[in-house]
C-alpha cells in the first residue's frame, strides 16, 4: 500500500474529488483519502508518478508519505498561521464594525471628516479588501476548485464573500449620484471570512488532539542509544543502531530498540506499549521492547529488531494505516459530499432569483443566497467519521488494542456471538501434568514411553509431558505419525505405541469399565486424560490440566452481562470442557473439535448473528479469517495475528471486552456526528433560503457563517469525548481468587437422598481447612470440591463416611 500526503483539501467534497481522480488511473484497485490527516492510501500497480499527476490535475498537491510520518510540525505550523490570520482579521473587523454598525446604527462618534457617505463607505471597502487579502487562501482554493470543476467548501465561502463585496462595491459607485446611505454588505463579506477562520482555527487545534495518542507512541522511543563499539560505550542516534549491536539501558531510561537481555535483570514498565500497569520482570534471555522503560536494574542487551521492524514501529504503522482506511458507515457521507457543493450552489442561485421576484429587493434576495452558501457545511459531513476513527484507534493503541482497519473498529461493537478458543485464550496455554496412573507398567516407564512419543508433537499437552520427564533419557522413536486432534503413534524398540484420547486408544487396546470411570472422573475435574498403549496393551493414564487465566472469569461475565452470547470451542472431551466451563461461567460449549472443524463451526454460527472468534494458535487462523471479526492475542503465533482483524497486545480476555466496548462507543460517536451533520444542513439550508420567512424567521449571512464555522468544531469536539474511555481492569478480588492454586475434585457418594443430605455433606466438607467450596448433588450421587491446597482422598472419605454416606 502506497501512502501519500495531500495538500489543498478543505472539505469532504475535496477528498471525494481526489478519490475520483485517483480511481481513474489505470492500475489503481483501492484509494482511501483521509480529510482529517490530509493523507491518502492507494493500492494497485499504478506508478507513484501517475497517482501524483492525477491528484495535481484535480487541483490539489500530493507527495509520498515517509514511513510512520506524523505531520506534527506542519499541523502546529498551520495552527500558528491560522491564529495569526485570525488575530489580524479580528482587529480589522472590529474597526470595520465600528464604522459600519457602530456609527450608522448605534451613533458612535467619528470625526466630522467621516460624515461624508462616500468617504465612510470607502473606508469600509478598504478595510474589507485588507481582510480579504489576509484570508486570500479561501479565494485561491475556492476558485481553483471551480476552475477544475470540483467546487468545495472554500468555493462556497469565496462565492458568498465575493457576492457581498461586489454588490456593496456597485452600490458604493451609485452613492456619488445620491447622498443617501444604501444597504452595504462590506461587514458581511469580512465577517464571513473571519468567522470561517475562527472555525478553521478551532478545527486545526482539535485535529491536533485527535492524533495525540499516536504522537505519544512516536515519542516513546528515545532519540539516542548507548551502544558498545570497540569495547567503548558511545551514544549514537537510534537510526544508526544495527541488528546485533550491544546496547545498555540504565534505570529510568527508555529501551531504544527491541533486544534480548544478555546481562543484568530489571523490572520493565510496558504500560505505554501494552496497557499493562504492573512492571514485568526481565532476566537474561528475556526479550525487551523499544519504548518501554527500565525501572530498576542495569541491562545489557543485544539488538534483534531495529528501525521499522521494532514492536513499537509496527504498532505505530498499524494505527496509522488503520486511521487511513474508511469505515463502511462513512460511505453514506462520501456519496452525499461528492454532490453536496454543486447542489448548494444551485439552491443559492434559485433562492436569489425567487426572492428577487417575490420581494423586488435584490439586496434582500442576495442576502438569502449568500446565507445559503455560507451556512452549508460539507466539512462536518467529511469529518464525522474519520475523527472518531482516528481517536478510537489512538485510544485503542494506548490500551494495548490494535484495530487493523476502520471496518474492524466499526464492526467489533456490532457482534452478537463471541467464540473463545480454550487453550491459550481462556487458559494460560501452559498445561502441567497432574496425575500419573500406571496400569500395566510402572510409573517411570509410563512417563518415559509417553514423553518419547510426545517429544515430536507440537501440541501444548505434549509439551507438558515432555517437560515433566525433564532431562531423563528418552527412547528413540520411528514411524511417528499424528491423527489430528485424536492421538499419536510411533514405533519404540520395535513395538507399536499409541497415545491420545480414550476414543482413539479404544481402537488399539481393550479398556475396562474401571479405567473408563477413572477417565471420566479426571475429565469431570477439568483435566485432560491421555491414555497410552503398547502392542494392544494399555500402559496407563496421564492427566494434564491447564491454568485458567486470572481475568477470564471476570471478562466472560462482563461479555455475558452486555447481552453477548459466549461460546467455548475446544478439542477436549465433553466432560473436561464442561468442568472448565463451570469454573468460568460458560454454559455453551462445543467440545471434541478437530482443528480442521473450527472454520466450519464459525460458518454455521454466522447464520445466527455476527461472530467474533478469539484465538492465538496456528490452528485458529482459518477460523479467525472466517469470522466476521477475528481477535488474536498478542502472545499468539504470527499466523494467528496476521489472520486477525483486531490484535490484543496482552494475553488476557479483559481487553477483548475493552475492544468491543471501545468499538461500540466509537460507533455511537460516528452516528451522533453524522446525525448532527445531516440535521444541521437539513435545517440550516432551508432557514438560510428564507423558507421560514412567513413565520418571521430570517438568517443574516453573518450568523450563517458563524454556524458553519462551529459545525466542524462541534463534530471534532464530540469525537474527542472518546478520550474519556475507561478500559475495564481486572478486579483485585478476581485476581486474588484466580491466583490461588485451586484444584477441582469430584467424589462419587452413595446414600444422599435429598437436599438435607446434601446440606449435611456440604457443611462437613467445608469445615476442612483447604476446602473452598463443596457442591453435593444427590441426583448424580456426586460432590464437586474446589480446594485451595492438596487434601488426601482418605481424609475426604473419612469425613463423608462419618456423616453416614459411602464413598465409591
Amino acid at each position: 500500500m502506497k501512502q501519500f500526503n495531500v495538500t489543498g483539501m478543505s472539505c469532504a467534497a475535496c477528498s471525494a474529488r481526489v478519490e475520483k481522480a485517483v480511481y481513474s488511473v489505470n492500475g489503481v484497485t483501492m484509494c482511501n483519502v483521509n480529510l482529517l490527516t490530509s493523507s491518502m492510501s492507494v493500492d494497485g500497480s499504478a506508478s507513484i508518478e501517475s497517482i501524483i499527476s492525477a491528484v495535481e490535475k484535480a487541483g490539489y498537491g500530493a507527495s509520498v508519505k515517509e514511513n510512520n510520518q506524523i505531520k506534527q510540525s506542519s499541523e502546529d505550523a498551520q495552527t500558528g498561521k491560522l491564529s495569526k490570520r485570525l488575530i489580524s482579521s479580528l482587529i480589522l473587523l472590529i474597526v470595520l464594525m465600528y464604522f459600519s454598525m457602530g456609527h450608522t446604527m448605534l451613533h458612535f462618534p467619528l470625526p466630522s471628516f467621516f460624515e461624508n457617505t462616500v468617504i465612510l463607505s470607502t473606508v469600509q471597502l478598504l478595510l474589507t479588501v485588507i481582510i480579504m487579502l489576509i484570508n486570500r487562501s479561501f479565494f485561491i482554493n475556492g476558485f481553483k476548485g471551480l476552475i477544475h470543476r470540483s467546487p468545495n467548501m472554500d468555493t462556497l465561502v469565496a462565492l458568498g464573500s465575493s457576492a457581498a463585496f461586489i454588490y456593496s462595491t456597485v452600490e458604493l459607485v451609485k452613492i456619488s449620484a445620491s447622498s443617501e446611505m444604501p444597504d452595504l454588505y462590506f461587514e458581511s463579506a469580512a465577517m464571513i471570512l473571519t468567522l470561517i477562520t475562527v472555525g478553521k482555527t478551532l478545527e486545526a487545534r482539535s485535529k491536533g488532539k485527535t492524533t495525540d495518542a499516536l504522537k505519544g507512541l512516536i515519542d516513546l522511543a528515545p532519540k539516542n542509544a548507548s551502544v558498545i563499539r570497540d569495547e567503548k560505550e558511545i551514544s549514537i542516534p537510534i537510526g544508526q543502531v544495527r541488528i546485533g549491536d550491544i546496547f545498555t539501558v540504565r534505570p529510568g531510561e527508555s529501551i531504544p530498540v527491541d533486544g534480548i537481555v544478555i546481562e543484568g535483570s530489571s523490572a520493565i514498565n510496558e504500560s505505554a506499549l501494552t496497557g499493562e500497569s504492573l512492571p514485568i520482570d526481565k532476566e537474561i534471555n528475556d526479550e525487551v521492547s523499544s519504548g518501554t522503560v527500565n525501572l530498576s536494574g542495569f541491562l545489557k542487551c543485544r539488538a534483534i529488531h531495529v528501525g521499522n521492524d521494532t514492536a513499537l514501529a509496527k504498532i505505530i504503522k498499524a494505527v496509522s494505516d488503520a486511521s487511513a482506511t474508511k469505515a463502511p458507515v462513512a460511505k453514506i457521507a462520501d456519496r452525499v459530499s461528492g454532490i453536496f457543493v454543486p447542489i448548494v450552489m444551485v439552491i443559492a442561485i434559485i433562492t436569489t432569483i425567487v426572492w428577487t421576484v417575490i420581494s423586488n429587493d435584490f439586496g434582500f434576495a442576495l442576502a438569502r443566497g449568500i446565507s445559503v452558501l455560507v451556512i452549508s457545511c460539507p466539512c462536518a459531513l467529511g469529518l464525522a467519521t474519520p475523527v472518531a476513527i482516528m481517536v478510537g484507534n489512538g485510544i485503542g493503541a494506548k490500551n494495548g488494542i490494535l484495530f487493523k482497519n476502520a471496518a474492524a473498529l466499526e464492526n467489533t461493537g456490532k457482534i452478537d456471538i463471541v467464540v473463545l478458543d480454550k487453550t491459550g485464550t481462556i487458559t494460560e496455554g501452559k498445561p502441567k501434568v497432574t496425575d500419573i496412573i500406571p496400569i500395566n507398567t510402572d510409573k517411570n516407564e509410563l512417563v518415559k514411553i509417553s514423553a518419547s512419543l510426545e517429544a515430536k508433537s507440537e501440541h501444548p499437552l505434549a509439551g507438558a509431558i515432555v517437560e515433566y520427564a525433564g532431562k531423563n533419557e528418552l527412547y528413540e522413536t520411528k514411524d511417528f505419525s499424528v491423527s489430528s486432534g485424536n492421538g499419536l503413534s510411533a514405533t519404540i524398540n520395535g513395538e507399536k505405541v499409541f497415545g491420545g484420547k480414550l476414543e482413539f486408544i479404544e481402537n488399539f487396546a481393550k479398556i475396562n469399565d474401571n479405567v473408563i470411570t477413572q477417565v471420566d472422573m479426571l475429565a469431570q475435574s477439568g483435566k485432560t486424560p491421555m491414555l497410552f498403549c503398547r502392542n494392544n496393551e494399555l500402559l496407563g493414564i496421564i492427566a494434564v490440566a491447564d491454568t485458567i487465566k486470572k481475568d477470564s472469569k471476570q471478562a466472560i461475565s462482563t461479555l455475558k452481562n452486555t447481552g453477548l452470547r459466549v461460546v467455548m470451542l475446544t478439542g477436549d472431551n465433553r466432560k473436561t470442557a464442561e468442568a472448565i466451563g463451570r469454573q468460568i461461567g460458560i454454559n455453551e460449549i462445543i467440545s471434541d473439535v478437530l482443528p480442521t472443524q473450527k472454520e466450519e463451526i464459525i460458518r454455521k454460527l454466522k447464520i445466527e448473528g455476527m461472530v467474533a472468534m478469539v484465538g492465538d494458535g496456528i490452528n485458529d487462523a482459518p477460523a479467525l479469517t472466517s469470522a466476521d471479526i477475528g481477535i488474536a492475542l498478542g502472545t499468539g503465533t504470527d499466523i494467528a495475528i496476521d489472520a486477525a482483524d483486531v490484535v490484543i497486545l496482552k494475553s488476557g480476555l479483559t481487553d477483548v471486552t475493552n475492544s468491543i466496548s471501545l468499538s461500540s462507543q466509537t460507533l455511537k460517536i460516528i452516528h451522533q456526528n453524522l446525525f448532527w451533520a445531516f440535521f444541521y444542513n437539513t435545517i440550516g439550508i432551508p432557514l438560510a433560503a428564507g423558507v421560514f420567512v412567513p413565520l418571521g424567521l430570517t438568517l443574516n449571512p453573518i450568523f450563517g457563517a458563524a454556524a458553519m464555522s462551529l459545525s466542524s468544531f462541534c463534530v471534532i469536539s464530540n469525537a474527542l469525548r472518546l478520550d474519556l474511555f475507561k478500559p475495564m481492569k481486572i478486579s483485585r478480588k478476581a485476581e486474588i481468587n484466580m491466583s490461588e492454586n485451586k484444584q477441582t475434585k469430584i467424589i462419587n457418594v452413595e446414600g444422599m437422598m435429598c437436599p438435607h443430605c446434601e446440606a449435611r455433606v456440604k457443611t462437613a466438607l467445608e469445615a476442612i481447612d483447604g476446602v473452598v467450596s463443596a457442591l453435593p448433588n444427590h441426583e448424580k450421587n456426586s460432590v464437586e470440591l474446589v480446594l485451595s491446597k492438596d487434601i488426601s482422598d482418605a481424609e475426604l472419605k473419612k469425613v463423608i463416611e462419618e456423616q453416614g454416606y459411602k464413598v465409591i
